[in-house]
């Protein structure tokens, strides 16, 4: 078991070390593929599709937001201990955890809030009404097929909440094909896994279940702390039939709870969400779909201060999509939200609505598409709120395209900013944010890369401060802005049998009032993937470098910068049969993301996987 006294600190040097040695090997591996003469051309991988950005299928390159897709095979080969390590590094995202194994996380999407980006689980969106965010740290990756991060305003599309972007999980496919599957695991800091599923179909109708457990010893979140244990058991369960005359109904459930041990106690969770979802082919150029859903976050805290939080979300949400010709398209939809809330703690009102109308109409004329986006939305709590956006895009020479969009997007104040017994204030606006962008994409047959300039103004940003001077009570009002502005850039590309993915970040969040960086955002950050096959066995590394942060709105505590690699090995030692190991932090850095936090060092883990198919 790891103790506290062995842990070291990422020192400058190193750091900055790693972070040069990943740029110059990543741009001239990525450099390269432009003269290679390679016959792998897995469009898959380099342009795959997606349907979060335009709620319709097509590829990355066809659409017009910034996209990064992580697909069952990049979960499979790099093993995370939760999804977020997917996450950490890619354009656009930071993660910020309060310790390691399922400790409290903040995703920052573009420099805005943990509260402004919304996660959605198989269309299903999932986070916590009175905090506002989502509890990325609890989803399980064994049941999870794929990941779509789309980086820019989707409030015209989402709705509220959806200002630094919108990422989508899908759950493992329920295809109809006869497979199971069984993996056991072990590792450091005493952490076991083990995991089932099964899948098939009977005619028209398919099925799939799987179940997991995961449970850790864990290791200690602040220094000469003790060990923090940690357990997550999840359950996967969806059923689809399609009818003759091609109608598809489905229902899906996602479940997963435990218990998370901190500083001063523990906590009880379940995160779940739950959807029946009616697809129908009006005609060859009409598709509507309906979905009833409902999401559950509980918490329960045992400690000093005991208390619960259960939140339902209730929505429903119908979409039609309409080919108005070759390449015009045009979606309109609605959707129902309803939350309600359940506490120890007695809020002023355990319940709001908000109802959303929404069009998108796309059109393409030549080298170039235009969209156009508008929604309104109706709150219970704080009255009515009009988004929208337009993009152009340009196909240059059919193989680099251009786009240039600008939208609006606002974050709901929540239920702890409107009515937390004696702190809460119901006068509190929504804060809403207007975002500029330009990219330019380049996708060949062997590799890709994707540019991306952006800057969004927010305005009445939500802070709690101090009621009066002096007064120990802290109340939200609407008191600053935020000017961020950013830099991506990602690349990835197939090269004789390697796989390699880049991911670098630049972002610029400050307070406008100040000029002070917004806390614990990243200002620069890069990521490089490398994976090859060389027949039965696999290997692959991650390089993961960040700058330093501040801690508070003052920027007088500094959190340093840092770097981590990452390496992993497979070995298919029988055609059903495949042991991986990966090694996590391998020189065993220690660093804070949050002061006084540390992480948990360096972390392997040995797993095998019988898959029938």
């Amino acid at each position: 078991m790891n103790t506290p006294a062995r842990r070291r600190v990422a020192g400058t040097a190193p750091r900055f070390a790693l972070h040069t040695l990943s740029l110059a090997i990543g741009t001239a591996l990525l450099a390269a593929t432009a003269h290679a003469d390679s016959e792998d051309d897995d469009s898959r991988l380099l342009n795959p599709l997606v349907v979060t950005p335009a709620l319709m299928a097509q590829t990355v390159d066809e659409s017009l937001s910034a996209v990064t897709v992580i697909d069952r095979d990049a979960i499979e080969r790099r093993q995370p201990r939760d999804f977020t390590e997917l996450m950490r590094g890619q354009p656009g995202i930071d993660v910020v955890s309060n310790g390691a194994f399922g400790k409290t996380t903040s995703v920052f999407t573009r420099g805005t809030s943990s509260s402004s980006t919304v996660l959605l689980v198989d269309g299903i969106r999932l986070r916590s009404a009175t905090s506002g965010t989502p509890s990325w740290q609890h989803l399980p990756t064994p049941m999870l097929q794929r990941a779509e991060i789309v980086r820019g305003s989707r409030g015209s599309l989402y709705g509220a909440d959806a200002v630094g972007g919108v990422v989508q999980v899908f759950t493992r496919d329920n295809d109809g094909e006869d497979r199971h599957w069984l993996r056991l695991g072990g590792g450091e800091f005493d952490s076991r896994e083990a995991g089932v599923g099964v899948s098939g179909s009977e005619g028209n109708t398919r099925y799939s279940l799987s179940v997991n457990h995961f449970a850790t010893d864990g290791a200690p979140v602040v220094r000469g702390g003790e060990d923090k244990p940690y357990r997550n058991t999840s359950a996967l369960a969806s059923v689809g039939h399609q009818f003759d005359n091609g109608v598809e109904l489905s229902t899906v459930l996602l479940r997963s709870n435990g218990r998370t041990h901190y500083e001063g106690g523990y906590q009880e969770f379940l995160n779940q969400t739950a959807g029946v979802k009616l697809d129908v082919p009006v005609n060859q150029h009409w598709r509507t779909s309906v979905q009833l859903s409902e999401a559950r976050d509980d918490t329960e805290a045992v400690d000093n201060y005991p208390g619960y939080f259960d939140t339902r979300t209730r929505s429903a949400r119908l979409d039609n999509t309409v080919l108005l010709g070759e390449r015009h398209y045009l979606v309109v939809g609605a959707d129902y939200l309803e939350d309600r809330v359940t506490s120890l703690n007695s809020y002023d009102e355990r319940s709001r609505d908000n109802v959303g109308v929404f069009g998108q109409l796309t059109l393409g004329y030549g080298d170039t598409t235009v969209q156009a986006n508008l929604r309104w939305d109706d709150n219970e709590a704080f009255g009515t709120k009009v988004t929208g956006g337009v993009a152009l895009g340009l196909d240059i020479d059919g193989v680099h395209r251009a786009r240039a969009s600008y939208a609006t997007a606002f974050r709901a104040p929540t239920f702890n900013d409107l009515y937390y017994p004696g702190s809460g204030n119901p006068d509190v606006n929504p804060e809403t944010s207007a975002t500029v962008e330009l990219g330019l994409r380049a996708q060949y047959d062997h590799w890709f890369w994707d540019a991306a300039l952006y800057q969004m103004d927010v305005d009445d940003l939500i802070a709690w401060a101090p009621s009066a001077p002096g007064s120990p009570v802290w109340v939200p009002m609407n008191v600053d802005k935020a000017r961020i502005r950013g830099a991506e850039l990602q690349s990835g590309t197939v090269l004789a049998g390697w796989q390699l993915q880049l991911a670098a970040t630049f972002t610029d969040a400050r307070d406008a009032r100040t000029d002070n960086w917004l806390p614990r955002r990243a200002r620069d950050g890069m990521r490089v993937d490398v994976d090859r096959q060389f027949g039965a066995f696999g290997v692959g590394a991650s390089a993961l470098a960040q700058s330093h942060r501040f801690e508070n709105a003052a920027n007088s505590q500094r959190l340093a910068g840092y770097g981590q690699l990452d390496l992993r090995a497979s070995w298919a030692f029988h055609p059903r049969w495949t042991a991986r190991l990966s090694v996590e932090n391998l020189f065993d850095k220690q660093y804070e993301l949050a002061r006084g936090y540390i992480n948990a060092g360096r972390y392997a883990f040995l797993s095998v996987q019988y898959q029938s198919r």
